[in-house]
């Protein structure tokens, strides 16, 4: 299999976005937000769209970070997520996440109607490796919230399983040619990075803007002294590579397992993800993926090889709301958990409704405030505690943990919270809000 591939995603070569100047001097606004990836964008087309006077700022272009390297897919089935909401928060709980997530579907689905950006209706796969009882248990709890799914005994991808739940009638779509309509006359600035809140002034290179209410988009939020992201966020890295003449296997499959594989098809070809590990640790990434493909798919063509990076919850459900109990006008939108499309929806339903003054019947279940006693705080103690322990010259602002080196990305990794550095020092994902010294 030829390895002259381009390390880009496929939406990154073909895209299109509209540019926007940079911020210089200071404004005024109703609302800014603060991350110009597809959930910023969103909840600014939301805005926009109900009258509101609003900023967006973005320190690089806009969707240049994790939205660039998504696989895209649209659904409301998020892995088996239903059976542990169901067990965690009930049924009433696990309804209204299914709920919003099917609205934020139907919202693309109209959305995408009257834009060329690919959308084609699939059916969605979650496969397990060998625990079939996983997946009978997340169609009782479906079943128990009202939703009927369909079980598959046999899947068409070359992955011994024991099954998989099927959701029909899902999406898959081009990100970039969507959003490249979408922000079609928002008002945005580019390469305005916000440097420091303060109360809810936010200070750039090249200018300030006062605003009565501030929404974070940023991927991780990264004001630390609220809300207490750095203890209920950690970040993982996934790896993908697009091949000619492999498999068009008809559908989005992907393993229960965030360490396993997923397959889709995008024109003529096989979108190949996997790999996967936390941020800062060993995994198989793209090696993983090449060796699959040449045991599986020997005549195909490497054509591009990207890597994503998703922040994961306590819980398996993302943080959308008030950035933290006391912060009245200060609201932020993580922890997507790979399923970042139809949660970049949900949180510009939510957030424009509570910038809008309106109740949301979803706030709730998405509230960052919830509980936070989960057994997933205690990795994230222990991965913190262990890395700050760590001795290590290459340290990362954001708090200080030791870095590891990515011989695969050839990057500088955190452990703790998923910022990344390229070997020069040059910061690459947030949280850390700056380079290396």
């Amino acid at each position: 299999m030829s390895q002259e591939s381009i390390k880009n995603s496929v939406w990154s070569a073909e895209s299109n976005l509209p540019q926007y100047p940079s911020l210089q001097g200071e404004i005024h606004t109703d609302v800014l937000v603060i991350g110009g990836g597809i959930a910023g964008i969103l909840t600014a087309y939301s805005l926009h769209n109900n009258g509101v006077r609003y900023v967006l700022v973005e320190k690089n272009a806009i969707c240049s970070g994790i939205t660039q390297n998504t696989t895209a897919k649209i659904t409301f089935q998020h892995g088996l997520i239903y059976q542990k909401i169901l067990k965690a928060y009930g049924v009433e709980a696990a309804r209204k996440y299914l709920t919003a997530n099917k609205l934020a579907f139907e919202k693309y689905s109209d959305l995408c109607g009257g834009i060329d950006c690919d959308y084609e209706v699939k059916d969605n796969f979650v496969y397990a490796v060998d625990d079939k009882s996983k997946l009978e248990n997340e169609m009782k709890a479906l079943r128990k919230i009202g939703f009927e799914a369909d079980f598959c005994d046999d899947i068409p991808i070359p992955v011994k399983n024991a099954g998989a739940v099927k959701f029909p009638k899902q999406a898959q779509f081009n990100p970039l040619k969507f959003i490249s309509v979408m922000a079609r006359g928002l008002n945005i600035y580019e390469n305005t990075f916000v440097r420091e809140m303060i109360g809810n002034t936010a200070v750039t290179d090249y200018g300030k803007i006062y605003a009565d209410k501030v929404i974070v988009t940023t991927h991780f939020p990264f004001i630390n002294k609220h809300g207490s992201y750095f203890i209920k966020l950690y970040q993982h890295r996934s790896y993908v590579i697009a091949l000619e003449n492999a498999q068009n296997v008809d559908g989005m499959y992907v393993d229960e397992s965030k360490t396993g594989l997923s397959f889709r098809n995008y024109n003529n070809l096989l979108l190949l993800g996997g790999g996967g590990h936390r941020t800062g640790q060993k995994g198989g990434n793209w090696s993983e993926l090449r060796r699959f493909a040449s045991e599986f798919y020997p005549n195909s063509k490497e054509k591009y090889f990207w890597a994503a990076q998703d922040c994961m919850s306590l819980d398996g459900i993302p943080y959308i709301g008030c950035y933290s109990k006391s912060t009245n006008n200060l609201y932020a939108a993580s922890g997507f958990n790979k399923w970042g499309m139809t949660g970049a929806m949900v949180a510009a339903m939510i957030l424009s409704d509570m910038v809008l003054g309106k109740s949301n019947e979803f706030s709730g279940v998405f509230s960052p405030s919830r509980n936070i006693l989960k057994p997933q705080l205690l990795v994230n103690g222990f991965e913190t505690t262990k890395s700050l322990l760590t001795p290590s010259k290459k340290r990362c602002p954001h708090l200080g943990c030791a870095l590891k080196w990515n011989s695969a990305e050839h990057s500088w990794d955190c452990p703790c919270h998923g910022s990344r550095f390229d070997k020069n020092g040059t910061v690459l994902d947030n949280p850390a809000n700056g380079n290396l010294h």
